[in-house]
């Protein structure tokens, strides 16, 4: 574990993943979740080299078929811990001879955390460090605390957008875990979603139309979290019923739909990395006093 401090905030990042476990105010309130075994014992999982589940595990690319879980293995690995200087911190994540067996890609994967007074900033980096073409997919798993620690109840929590989201969402189908083909409508009313826990008893909400690329999670008149995620074009909210978080999830790319048998490249939201490029994804959250 690596602690991280700013004059308004705390950061507890764990090299197992490079997840971040704790997020806390300067009176060391929590603003993260509380891992309820019960729930999810989830903090932050990076999802890497894919987003969501494939169907079947499996995918298939270059004439081969390999297996991978749900949201890849970046969460279960370990980084190697690059520098620390007690307000930022980098790690990174490198190809080996077990990640070949299942993703036959020379990448690189960097994971900064820096805190600047109230806000901390993420940065993952993806680098293709072979020398053919690397598909791949990359989002934020941050479970945020329902309630906040701040007096208001779990029913005064909101999700308010940056611009108006009338677009339908998506939904997991009827294979687990897999996007299902058809939309329902939004459950947004201009900006503003009201959260409830029977909303994810199909589990999560998925905006692959979205227009905002920054939201605010909390009460009203209490303070709150701006999350802004400007990388990402897609967004997930999640959490199982009852839980005391909402997972907050910015991606680039998606699970496979219902039924998809495709090669990778056809898979929605893939990303074409060339050799030696590299590809940045942001995702900063910020303590907003009111």
């Amino acid at each position: 574990m690596i602690e991280l401090h700013s004059d308004t905030l705390s950061a507890t990042v764990n090299s197992l993943g490079a997840e971040l476990w704790s997020l806390r105010d300067a009176d060391g309130r929590e603003l993260m979740t509380d891992a309820d075994p019960a729930f999810w014992t989830g903090h932050a999982p990076l999802l890497f080299p894919f987003v969501g589940r494939l169907r079947e595990d499996r995918y298939r690319v270059n004439g081969a078929e390999y297996t991978l879980p749900q949201h890849g293995f970046a969460r279960k690995r370990d980084f190697a811990p690059v520098e620390s200087d007690g307000t930022s911190a980098l790690f990174r994540l490198e190809a080996d001879d077990a990640t070949r067996e299942n993703y036959p890609f020379d990448f690189r994967l960097d994971m900064a955390f820096a805190l600047t007074g109230a806000t901390l900033a993420m940065t993952a980096t993806v680098g293709n460090c072979g020398d053919t073409d690397m598909p791949f997919s990359f989002g934020y798993h941050p479970a945020f605390a329902w309630p906040l620690p701040y007096g208001a109840d779990v029913n005064a929590h909101r999700v308010i957008f940056e611009k108006p989201e009338p677009a339908p969402v998506r939904k997991v189908g009827h294979e687990k875990g897999l996007i299902a083909l058809e939309s329902v409508a939004s459950p947004v009313d201009g900006k503003v979603l009201v959260p409830t826990h029977d909303m994810f008893r199909g589990d999560a909400l998925i905006w692959d139309h979205l227009e905002s690329r920054s939201l605010t999670w909390g009460a009203p008149g209490t303070p709150h979290l701006k999350i802004d995620f400007p990388d990402t074009p897609w967004l997930g909210l999640w959490q199982v019923p009852g839980a005391h978080y909402l997972c907050v999830e910015p991606w680039a790319g998606m699970a496979d739909p219902v039924g998809f048998t495709g090669d990778v490249w056809d898979k929605p939201g893939m990303i074409r990395l060339a050799p030696g490029d590299t590809r940045a994804f942001r995702m900063d959250v910020t303590l907003v006093e009111n």
